[in-house]
Formats: structure tokens, C-alpha cells, sequence
């Protein structure tokens, strides 16, 4: 179950991984669900609160010619994250953009507490559908 725990991490940072993947293995192997939920969630969690520091540290460089992103591009996404806010972050557990949604909420210094609040809930809620679906397509899998 560890191992879980460390692909969710790792997954939820800009790496690539595939912890619903590993999760549905470890319940096709008779580990608890609960625990799997709980474990996934916080890995994923922790991994996603690593992009928001990441985010957060980064913005003191954004005046240097290596920053990732121009003034102009920054200036957008800012329009972007004030429209639409911290509730982005209830699709940070989808591929490709929640990563930089969860960056964007440290880049855009949202107080830690908010961002693991919506964080949690988005990751916990992507983990129990994933478990949902394991315990209705994967049964006859399984054994």
C-alpha cells in the first residue's frame, strides 16, 4: 500500500504516473477500499500541495529570461485564474491541465488551507468514482 501512496505523490506532480491504475490492482488484490481511498487521496493530495509550493517559489523568478512563462502569458493565465477562481481547483485531478491549475494556485498565492481544502475533495472524489467503477467493471477480473 506504500507503493501506492508514492505513485499517487508522484503522479500528481508535473511526472507522469498512473495511480488509478495501481489502485485498481491493489483492490484486485483484496486490500481494503477505504484504505486504498484514503492512501490514494493522500499521496495525490501531498503531490498536488508540492505544485502549489512549486508555484508559489516560482513566482519570485518570473522577471528572468529562463522563467517558463512570459509576462503576457502570466498576465492571461492571472485573467484566467481570477475568472474563474479557486473552484479550478475541483479539476485538478484531470489529466494534463490539473497540474498547472494546482501551480497556477500557488503562482496566484492562494492561502495553503483553501487550496488543500478544494484539493482534497477533487482528489478524493476522483479516487472513490475509481473505486466505484473497479468494484462494478473489475469484479469478474478480479478473480
Amino acid at each position: 500500500m506504500l507503493s501506492l501512496f508514492f505513485v499517487a505523490l508522484a503522479s500528481a506532480t508535473l511526472l507522469p504516473g498512473g495511480s488509478e491504475v495501481w489502485l485498481a490492482r491493489l483492490w484486485c488484490l483484496g486490500e481494503a477500499p477505504l484504505a486504498l481511498w484514503v492512501v490514494a487521496t493522500t499521496g495525490n493530495t501531498l503531490g498536488s500541495m508540492v505544485n502549489v509550493a512549486l508555484g508559489r517559489y516560482a513566482r519570485q523568478f518570473q522577471d528572468r529570461r529562463w522563467f517558463p512563462a512570459s509576462p503576457r502569458s502570466l498576465a492571461r493565465a492571472e485573467g484566467w485564474y481570477h475568472r474563474f477562481g479557486e473552484l479550478s481547483l475541483l479539476i485538478s485531478w484531470a489529466p494534463i491541465i490539473g497540474d498547472p491549475l494546482t501551480v497556477l494556485a500557488g503562482v496566484f498565492r492562494l492561502p495553503w488551507w483553501r487550496a488543500l481544502a478544494w484539493i482534497v475533495v477533487a482528489k478524493g472524489a476522483r479516487y472513490a468514482v475509481v473505486l466505484l467503477l473497479a468494484h462494478h467493471w473489475l469484479v469478474p477480473l478480479c478473480q
